[in-house]
């Protein structure tokens, strides 16, 4: 029972200090799911294309893209437009992975680009503070810090105004 909580200290400890090491606005999403979402000012096409330009720009690989609306519709399944971009700079996101190899669940980077039932378009990912504490990483933090920096950086070309 000891062994317990002193794990469970141990964790909160690592967490916390793990917080001031990331900016404040990445805390937002820890507390919650884990999902940032950010309004795009695009419709989905142009949303899409921006963000794959951004990527390229930065000379970040690019994976995949997967259009999901496609597949549903393929399936007989009606689905607003939805489309997961997986990208990543594996001299970066591999060290997330030697943390915790099960960390290559969060890794390579997703950008999912949908649309809601208002016709607004929104890029969403999932929180790199989350993902660290997800998977109990807290000796990568300069590298979880500079991976929200360039997620942000590339969200922030659709960002609504």
């Amino acid at each position: 029972m000891f062994v317990r909580f002193a794990r469970s200290l141990a964790l909160l400890f690592a967490a916390l200090t793990f917080a001031d090491a990331l900016p404040a606005h990445a805390m937002a999403g820890y507390a919650s799911d884990g999902v940032v979402t950010v309004k795009s000012a695009y419709g989905m096409d142009e949303t899409i294309r921006r963000i794959k330009d951004d990527i390229a720009g930065k000379k970040i690989m690019f994976f995949a893209q997967i259009d999901q609306a496609k597949l549903a519709a393929d399936a007989g399944i009606a689905l607003r437009p939805s489309t997961l971009l997986i990208f990543g700079n594996p001299p970066l996101g591999t060290q997330f992975i030697t943390a915790n190899p099960l960390s290559g669940l969060d890794w390579p980077v997703r950008i999912l680009v949908f649309q809601d039932k208002d016709g607004a378009v929104w890029a969403a990912y999932t929180d790199f503070a989350w993902i660290a504490h997800r998977h109990a990483i807290t000796d990568r933090q300069a590298q979880f810090k500079m991976a929200t920096m360039v997620v942000e950086s590339i969200t922030a070309s659709v960002k609504a105004p």
